[in-house]
């Protein structure tokens, strides 16, 4: 499958090619050269902490606070008076 460089270098990748590597615009890709010296467009990987997902805000900070309240005091220090 060809396509033509651009004056600006720029080429534009096949749809069917997009699609099987499941590209939508504004994703990033990676370019390198094997040892033949064909040119290989991959998907980069996900980081690490991007693959597993929190199901919701609430799951992304459970049992992230450092400072351990029990109900009693935390009630008796935000109704207080003083």
């Amino acid at each position: 499958m060809a396509t033509t460089l651009t004056s600006k270098g720029q080429v534009t990748i096949p749809k069917r090619i997009r699609d099987e590597l499941n590209l939508l615009p504004g994703a990033s890709v990676e370019f390198s050269v094997n040892a033949a010296g064909e040119v290989v467009l991959h998907r980069p990987r996900p980081a690490k902490s991007a693959r597993r997902r929190p199901r919701d805000r609430f799951d992304a900070v459970r049992g992230s606070a450092d400072v351990r309240w029990r109900t009693d005091a935390l009630m008796k220090l935000l109704r207080a008076d003083d």
